[in-house]
């Protein structure tokens, strides 16, 4: 479940609601593309902004059209009671493994994110990752937290942020955090722009927004690194920094989302509002961008 490529897909929206045939679309192309593993619902596809209801309906069509692939479901919310029957749902489902941030209104301090961790682990059955998301939930775990919250019963991955493209950081880092946690806990990247780094540095895992829409060049990524063949990993990865750019500029999820309207794949607009994708010469410019990778629906 944690290991290779883990493709994160919009989660579509229309003024009715889910956009359920674009949802299940962008699910089946993932799953020809030969993902190792989806995670819906993860912040590209907007959890945050959608009801118990919405959530538990994408949870199942997730699993029920990713065939063999295993599905991981994001089960964050402000409080505890409603992360536990996120999880609930997410297991009623059949996912495979569940994804979890702290998600506050208020700052939490570290015992109140371990406690939610202890809470929630306890009334688990599949794998938990450990979600470290600052940009979004403004927590920001420390080394000793990863200590505690790995310990727990169910805790089997961290998805974590910030890590570098330097090769020689990347390495360190990874060993460090190895040095520190039980052996079974799979590390993954956060975020695309470093994850061929990663990958070929000893990490396990890379939860892929960009993979949640174009599958095709991330599983290339993931294989090579696999091979142990680092140069082609970076290759691959350097192609895409086109769009590397725009994400750093814009956020992910805001350029992904303008691709997918661009292409047709979901309609327009796809983003819970206020969120809202790419516009004006921006969009244009991704545009471009799409046509000069060739990067289709």
């Amino acid at each position: 479940m944690f290991t290779g490529l883990s493709a994160f897909p919009l989660t579509p929206l229309t003024e009715n609601g889910i956009d359920e045939k674009s949802f299940v679309r962008l699910i089946d192309r993932l799953v020809s593309a030969g993902v190792d593993s989806i995670g819906a619902l993860g912040s590209t596809g907007s959890y945050a902004y959608l009801t118990h209801e919405d959530r538990a309906r994408v949870a199942r069509l997730a699993v029920e059209n990713a065939g063999d692939v295993p599905v991981m479901v994001s089960i964050g919310s402000v409080r505890t009671s409603d992360v536990l029957r996120l999880a609930e749902d997410a297991q009623q489902a059949g996912v495979k493994s569940v994804l979890l941030a702290p998600v506050s209104y208020q700052k939490l301090n570290e015992d109140e994110v371990f406690t939610l961790y202890e809470t929630v682990s306890r009334n688990l059955s599949v794998p938990l990752c450990v979600y470290d998301n600052p940009n979004t939930t403004h927590f920001e775990f420390s080394d000793a937290l990863y200590m505690r919250v790995a310990q727990l019963p169910h805790v089997a991955s961290i998805k974590i942020p910030n890590l570098s493209p330097d090769p020689v950081a990347t390495r360190q880092r990874l060993d460090a955090l190895r040095a520190l946690l039980p052996a079974h806990i799979k590390l993954g990247a956060a975020g695309d722009l470093a994850a061929a780094t990663v990958l070929t540095q000893g990490g396990d895992v890379w939860y892929s927004v960009i993979a949640g829409l174009f599958p095709e060049i991330p599983v290339a990524i993931a294989r090579a690194a696999k091979r142990g063949n680092a140069a082609e990993a970076q290759a691959l990865s350097a192609q895409l920094e086109p769009l590397w750019v725009l994400f750093r500029k814009h956020g992910s999820v805001r350029v992904v989302a303008a691709a997918a309207e661009l292409l047709g794949m979901v309609s327009a607009p796809c983003l819970p509002l206020p969120l809202q994708s790419l516009g004006g010469d921006e969009r244009q410019r991704l545009a471009g961008v799409l046509e000069q990778l060739r990067l289709q629906a």
